[in-house]
């Protein structure tokens, strides 16, 4: 009870001496907010940054594999992309996907697609340079497509080159208003395709890419509006594993199929890449470990500024109270009284700075979100650690001011000018 009574003590002195000094107070608190606001605000963006790639690659498919001329990153071993060795490559083909169904036991779907950009009409409405992706069949398995109004191709309009088409949710918009695209004819390059269907809305991931502004036709349908067996299209295939497969097993034996249907010898190298999303997950750990440790360096130096600015107002506070402090002890007060009451304040005051932090973030992220279209969120695990280092580092600060305090002879103190 005798330890409960001497914090309370403390703290109702450390929060009037606050109160009576409020100019001294808004001072100490700006270091601390500006360095509370430093390094909590680049944790939140790097939080918010890594959960946006993270989603963006886990729409590609953590078990997926794509099978395309150009692979997604330098070679292993090396630190520079050689695309000449690349640029003569053969694009991938849809016979290609087909037979890695037909061959392979770790395969669950395979779909093959490429795009081209064209001008597409709706009446009098007209949108240029619009991504027209022809596919086969599987895309809407392989993909996990949904679709939100209207229905998907069936088998027999695939193969029979039926001009029909889905459209992205964007593209509905702009095309048609608040009209329903389904049964409604678009043009693209002067063929007529009619509407079956509208995709739900995905949003754009970090490649800037959407279905939501996309135009989806069979591959059949596109036939005549680009070469997409000679000339570079972003020709993939995209392979999803069985349940429960082996990633390395499915990627194995998918380079084997390959290799075997283009006839590559045994010493010759690969003239296809094959391109998984754990690969590019790894390499993206190393990038935000180097995100996180910057954010420690440039966070690090506001907060010991902040903390430099709480410990030279306490230093400032302990010579102005320096009297009142010896009258204190003359009249029984222990030396841990003292110690707390100064130690309180500080810690008050770099908390109370780094609240004002996290509300400056808050609002910061609310703006932010407002104008674009990724979501940056202030965690309850950054909220934690704002005020963990807020409280540590008034802690810290305040332990030298509050020693020196406590160490002050009485008969000095009150005699002192």
């Amino acid at each position: 009870m005798l330890w409960l009574r001497v914090i309370y003590e403390s703290f109702s002195s450390a929060v009037n001496s606050l109160k009576v000094n409020k100019l001294r107070t808004l001072l100490s608190l700006l270091g601390i907010t500006i360095g509370i606001f430093a390094i909590i605000s680049v944790f939140t963006v790097i939080d918010s940054l890594e959960r946006y790639i993270r989603n963006s690659l886990q729409s590609l498919g953590s078990n997926m594999v794509y099978v395309a001329k150009w692979p997604w990153t330098p070679p292993e071993g090396e630190t520079e992309y050689p695309w000449w060795k690349y640029l003569n490559r053969p694009v991938p083909t849809p016979e290609e996907a087909e037979e890695i169904l037909r061959k392979s036991r770790q395969a669950g779907n395979a779909a093959f697609f490429y795009g081209f950009n064209r001008a597409v009409e709706f009446g009098a409405v007209h949108l240029s340079n619009v991504e027209v992706m022809p596919t086969t069949y599987p895309l809407a398995e392989v993909w996990n497509l949904k679709v939100e109004r209207g229905r998907y191709f069936t088998v027999q309009e695939m193969h029979a080159a039926v001009p029909v088409a889905l459209i992205g949710h964007e593209i509905a918009e702009q095309l048609f208003g608040e009209l329903s695209p389904l049964e409604k004819e678009i043009r693209i390059q002067g063929i007529r395709f009619r509407v079956i269907g509208v995709y739900a809305r995905t949003g754009q991931d970090m490649f800037g890419t959407s279905m939501d502004k996309r135009i989806h036709l069979s591959l059949n349908g596109a036939q005549g509006m680009g070469d997409f067996r000679h000339r570079d299209q972003g020709q993939t295939i995209c392979i999803t594993g069985r349940p429960g497969a082996d990633q390395e097993e499915l990627t194995a034996e998918i380079r084997a199929i390959i290799r075997s249907s283009r006839r590559l010898k045994p010493m010759d190298e690969n003239n296809f890449a094959i391109n998984e999303v754990n690969l590019i997950s790894t390499q993206f750990d190393a990038f935000f470990k180097v995100f996180n440790m910057a954010g420690w360096i440039i966070g690090g130096f506001s907060i010991l500024v902040g903390g430099f600015g709480i410990a030279n107002i306490m230093f400032v506070s302990v010579k102005e109270r320096t009297r009142i402090i010896g009258i204190q002890k003359s009249l029984g007060a222990k030396r841990i009284f003292i110690l707390l009451e100064f130690i309180f304040e500080a810690v008050i005051l770099s908390v109370i700075g780094g609240l004002a932090g996290l509300v400056l973030i808050f609002a910061g992220t609310l703006v932010f979100n407002y104008v674009s279209d990724m979501s940056v969120v202030l965690t309850l695990g950054n909220i934690l650690l704002g005020l963990t280092i807020s409280g540590v580092i008034g802690f810290l600060a305040g332990m030298l001011p509050a020693s020196a305090a406590a160490r002050l002879d009485p008969v000095v103190a009150i005699n002192a000018l």
